[in-house]
């Protein structure tokens, strides 16, 4: 935390602090940070006699026996030394012998943030349930949750930014560095829910981005907006979490899915669009992964809305050679989407399908782009884009089998597969 002096150097720059020669005032600050360390109220209560509450003590390593807590220097503010180390009854003591909460490090940081900062990283899955690694570890996390409290009971500032350019509040915060207990505890003490940051994004926002379910779950519980959007790009909860969970990273680690459902079942607008247009099909059908494209179909998102440009869920589909080869799900879209549309407002057809070995494939498709439907086809699609997949199980009880299976089976692409066997060639993975 403080600069690191030469050796033999006297001087103690740390923090900004004014240079403290070993003496009087050294021997003070070295007790008080001890007394602190230890707990010890009746030490630190006759200290305080000696030292402002809210002055910092500069310390030297190789002065104390806690030597191995600091780098060489450390200056730092009392409050701060108890809440970064969940010295609980510390903490209670300075507060009420005058400790400001809100005084703030060079940094920039109020005692709350330091804590959330600092908070203590207790994942236990390693360990098996009632051991003494586990005991010790929900230990440390309940002293954590006490400090919390007491901080929040004595005048904590729970929406105080931190001073500098992300502007992050606490809760912001906890969700960027994994503090899950704390989110509830701050939202109960008046953390505003919805605040943002200087992306403009909310916490709900963050932990979307982060797909961090429990987070989400507690958020949207405290009345996280699920909706509120960026405003700057026009992005949504759900938008974020889609395209995270699209990237190469989400899809090797088959992440997201259920971050996605629970966003979407708490009243997520399936069809919200971003500045560009974009909504959350088009970022899914850009990634490809099959789970995200049906469950999104699942809540009625719609395939034929298209972008500034002009870009259509499938045009994002097909701009990429992996998507292509997959047949199945590009003919699920073309199931939905009427009319095709193939190019965006520039009259560009999409990348993926531009490559030699798709040559056959690109021509099928743009004469179906080009080719009328019937009514009925038209009709089939209206059912299908309305009904979706959530209800043909309902359509399959009131409708004759015959015309379901005219409704939902997938027959267009398989059809043009079968009258142009080079198509499917060229779309087999390779």
């Amino acid at each position: 935390m403080g600069n690191i002096t030469k050796r033999g150097s006297r001087e103690l720059v740390a923090d900004g602090a004014k240079p403290l020669e070993e003496g009087p005032a050294a021997a003070l600050h070295i007790r008080l940070y001890e007394a602190i360390m230890r707990e010890d109220c009746a030490a630190i209560r006759v200290l305080l006699r000696s030292h402002p509450v809210n002055q910092p003590m500069t310390i030297q390593a190789n002065s104390t026996s806690y030597r191995l807590l600091l780098n060489q220097t450390q200056s730092i503010i009392p409050i701060h030394l108890a809440a970064k180390h969940r010295k609980a009854q510390s903490l209670l003591c300075l507060l009420e012998h005058g400790a400001d909460p809100e005084v703030r490090d060079t940094r920039g940081l109020t005692t709350l943030h330091l804590m959330l900062l600092h908070w203590p990283i207790t994942s236990t899955t390693w360990t098996k349930p009632g051991n003494r690694i586990q005991r010790i570890l929900t230990d440390i996390q309940n002293n954590a949750v006490t400090c919390l409290r007491i901080l929040c009971e004595h005048g904590a500032q729970v929406n105080a930014r931190v001073d500098n350019s992300s502007k992050h509040s606490p809760l912001h915060l906890a969700i960027t560095y994994g503090t899950y207990p704390v989110l509830s505890i701050l939202a109960q003490n008046g953390a505003h829910i919805n605040a943002v940051n200087e992306s403009s994004m909310t916490p709900l926002h963050t932990a979307a981005d982060m797909l961090n379910k429990e987070m989400m779950e507690t958020l949207i519980a405290c009345g996280a907006d699920v909706n509120c959007v960026i405003s700057s790009t026009g992005n949504t909860a759900l938008k974020l979490a889609v395209c995270t969970a699209s990237s190469k990273a989400g899809r090797t680690l088959a992440a997201g899915v259920n971050c996605i459902r629970l966003l979407l079942i708490h009243g997520a607008q399936v069809n919200a669009r971003d500045h560009e247009g974009q909504t959350a099909i088009h970022e899914a059908c850009f990634g490809g992964r099959e789970a995200i494209i049906n469950l999104l179909l699942e809540f009625e998102a719609n395939v034929n809305l298209l972008t500034r440009n002009g870009e259509s869920p499938i045009y994002m589909y097909l701009q990429r050679s992996s998507n292509v080869r997959d047949t199945e799900l590009l003919a699920r879209l073309l199931h939905r989407s009427y009319p095709l549309r193939l190019t965006d407002n520039h009259g560009i057809l999409p990348a993926g399908i531009t490559l030699p070995e798709f040559h056959l494939l690109r021509e099928t498709l743009i004469k179906l782009s080009r080719r009328p439907l019937s009514l009925q086809d038209i009709c089939k699609r209206n059912l299908r884009n309305i009904y979706g997949d959530k209800y043909k199980g309902h359509l399959k009880r009131l409708l004759p089998a015959k015309m379901w299976h005219s409704v939902y089976g997938f027959h267009d692409l398989a059809y043009l597969l079968k009258q142009h066997p080079q198509v499917a060639q060229a779309t087999e993975f390779q």
